[in-house]
């Protein structure tokens, strides 16, 4: 019973892999899988607790931190369900607040200042442009958002699909880049710093370098090798530009304010030492607060659509269930000691904390970064601040292990088209062939990670 936890976790991976050929959806499969774990943990946990000496240690110190309660089995269980929900809840929380302010500036063709000022034909030019705008912009929003962004623009801009395809390449890159020095970029990075890990501004000022270089080594590349200029796609309007839902001056509130938002959060925890997911909330109520007295005097058909309530059904619910199913399962196989078994493995037959990241980023290209990283956080035990690391165990806030991870997991997925949100979500608007990335991208992608990482690692060596 032990290893069909594993067993039912690996092929349910398989089938998340495998989703646009079986025609089932991630979030189905994620849901599926993280249940599933837990009934199986559940009904044999008192089987699985006597066959694993690691899980009876973690026991031992469940029970000393609670002041010896009860430990048998399913009370076990319980709680760590219970425990693992409540920092699951931070993070969707976190997700669906700040999605709902992005699809809110959207909808108010906030977007369009920045991209409708992009008119170069030059293609040295333009991968700079486009892949330094996708850059910032994605720290300060998050790359999934970004790159559906983007790729938007890139439909308006470029006629050709070899072009199309090249240019959508770098903004998977550059967007998964720009996401992983910021606190609030990408998911992977949103759930250590909600877990405590990493610190707001400690992942700027250490990442921010290396993530610049794992952008900056496939834009020099391409720069020796592009030529020539876009077949620009002219006359291409989007209805939304004609319908004239919203004024200028409506468009540059809601961008602004929406923006700042999001910006504020990181503040906002420092200042209440409250959960990031509060200052999401409270940006939502705000925005929400102000569309609703910008919009009053509109008829129904016009604030329907850009007011929160219409917005909310924009909204991705189900990447939203396939975060809580596969962080449900990762939960699972932590609390049942699999992790632990794991981190020992890497431990012993790796060792090198480098190393491991470095295994870890490349692994995210192949399956998704989110359970990877929480897989780690799930191995490695977190000590207070200001504690001495422990090898191999356990790591404090603000660790180069952390900080690491955050650098590889996010950057590390761009290295095929499926092992990132932002990847996955270029491939579906434009349709673009896997093994064509494999051919004229997964390079660009590597030698940027590898560049960024050995950045990285020189820092981290003379710094300390």
């Amino acid at each position: 019973m032990y290893l069909l936890m594993v067993v039912v976790f690996v092929i349910g991976y398989l089938a998340i892999a495998l989703e646009h050929p079986i025609k089932i959806d991630k979030a189905a499969t994620a849901l599926l899988i993280g249940s599933i774990t837990w009934t199986i943990f559940a009904l044999s946990a008192e089987t699985i607790m006597d066959g694993s000496p690691l899980l009876a240690e973690y026991m031992r110190e469940y029970a000393l931190l609670n002041d010896g309660a009860q430990t048998d089995a399913l009370h076990y269980v319980t709680h760590e369900l219970g425990h693992h929900l409540s920092e699951i809840a931070e993070i969707l929380f976190f997700l669906l607040g700040a999605m709902t302010i992005v699809e809110l500036i959207d909808a108010h063709e906030g977007f369009a200042l920045i991209t409708d000022r992009i008119n170069t034909a030059n293609k040295v030019k333009l991968v700079w442009v486009l892949s330094v705008l996708t850059f910032f912009l994605s720290a300060a929003l998050d790359n999934l958002t970004t790159a559906i962004v983007m790729s938007a623009l890139l439909k308006k801009l470029i006629k050709s699909k070899e072009d199309l395809w090249l240019f959508a390449g770098m903004v998977i890159i550059a967007a998964n880049a720009g996401g992983a020095w910021s606190p609030i970029g990408d998911v992977t990075t949103i759930m250590l710093w909600i877990g405590g890990q990493v610190t707001a501004a400690n992942i700027v000022i250490k990442l921010l370098i290396p993530s610049m270089v794992a952008l900056l080594a496939p834009l020099l590349i391409l720069t020796f090798t592009l030529k020539g200029e876009v077949e620009r796609k002219l006359g291409m309007v989007d209805r939304a530009h004609l319908e004239d839902r919203t004024t200028p001056s409506e468009q540059k509130l809601v961008l602004f304010l929406g923006v700042g938002s999001l910006l504020f959060v990181p503040i906002f925890k420092t200042v209440t030492h409250l959960p990031p997911y509060m200052g999401v909330l409270f940006g939502l109520g705000v925005l929400w607060t102000v569309t609703e007295i910008m919009h009053r005097s509109k008829n129904k058909t016009d604030k329907s659509q850009l007011t929160v309530i219409g917005v909310l059904q924009k909204v991705d619910t189900p990447s939203v269930l396939f975060f809580l199913g596969i962080l449900a399962a990762v939960g699972s196989l932590q609390s049942a000691g699999h992790l632990r078994v794991m981190a020992k493995f890497l431990e012993d037959s790796v060792g090198n904390m480098y190393a491991i990241n470095v295994i870890i980023g490349l692994l995210s290209s192949i399956v998704d970064n989110v359970p990877l990283v929480a897989g780690a956080m799930g191995m490695y035990d977190l000590l207070p601040a200001g504690a001495e690391a422990i090898s191999g165990t356990a790591y404090p806030v603000d660790h180069s292990f952390w900080e690491f991870l955050a650098y590889c997991a996010g950057t590390g997925g761009s290295c095929l088209i499926i092992g990132s949100a932002a990847g996955v979500a270029v491939m579906g608007i434009l349709n673009i062939d896997f093994i064509w990335y494999i051919k004229r991208i997964s390079l660009l992608a590597l030698a940027g990670y590898i560049s960024g990482a050995a950045v990285f690692i020189l820092m981290d060596m003379f710094l300390h």
